[in-house]
């Protein structure tokens, strides 16, 4: 699990096509400090797994549904990344729960620079409009960000200084690609609202019974 907030501007280093898969070698040396085999750190908001680290660098194999589904497929060396660590537990949650799990691809499709920070609009896929609202989370190549203002086909964030100098959104131009992953908590309340919702035409007497049981047993009614 994550948080969206990015600990280091890392570089592709190289990439090794191999067929059905990639295999990426990235520069970190902040994120690779106490990283080991097996463990995992977000990539422009991709969750990958390490297979080896040396020098301040690690290599992960991405395979063909990742390349598919994420911008990845587009990295080449020199390309920046945003890298982030899972967040220990215990930790500060600065920013909000990421799964690292892209749901979708975004473009950026207008930039508005302001005296103190920018004003930038994200296309957004049909399927993912209805969990992104005004005022609410997402994560935009791993960077948590609060939605400024939201439609059924795109999304507007704004961008502090911080944020534009040490993420790679601060050189995204309109046209680039972007990963997006909405609020996995949104996700969860519609899939339990849906089944837990009274098929068309039920009666709700059971559920009046068992709430009146429970109270004269002083057991509470499930």
């Amino acid at each position: 699990m994550f948080t969206g907030i990015v600990e280091e501007l890392g570089e592709v280093a190289a990439v090794e096509d191999l067929g059905d898969s990639s295999r990426f070698r990235l520069r970190g040396p902040l994120v690779t400090q106490d990283a080991r085999h097996g463990d995992s750190i977000a990539v422009n908001g991709v969750c990958l797994t390490v297979v080896d680290t040396a020098a301040g660098e690690f290599t992960a194999d991405v395979m063909a549904e990742t390349l598919n589904r994420s911008s990845l497929g587009a990295l080449v060396p020199g390309s920046r990344v945003n890298l982030e660590r899972p967040m220990a537990l215990g930790g500060r949650l600065g920013g909000h729960l990421v799964q690292g799990h892209v749901d979708g691809t975004g473009t950026i499709t207008e930039r508005v620079p302001g005296e103190h920070w920018e004003l930038v609009t994200v296309s957004l896929p049909a399927r993912l409009a209805r969990y992104v609202v005004e005022k609410g989370s997402i994560t935009v190549d791993g960077v948590s960000l609060t939605v400024v203002a939201a439609a059924d086909d795109h999304f507007t964030v704004s961008l502090i200084p911080t944020t534009l100098e040490l993420t790679t959104l601060g050189s995204k131009k309109a046209g680039d690609p972007v990963n997006l992953e909405v609020d996995v908590l949104a996700k969860y309340v519609e899939r339990l609202l849906g089944a837990g919702a009274v098929p068309a035409g039920a009666h709700a007497t059971g559920a009046v019974t068992g709430a009146a049981a429970g109270a004269v047993t002083g057991e509470a009614a499930v």
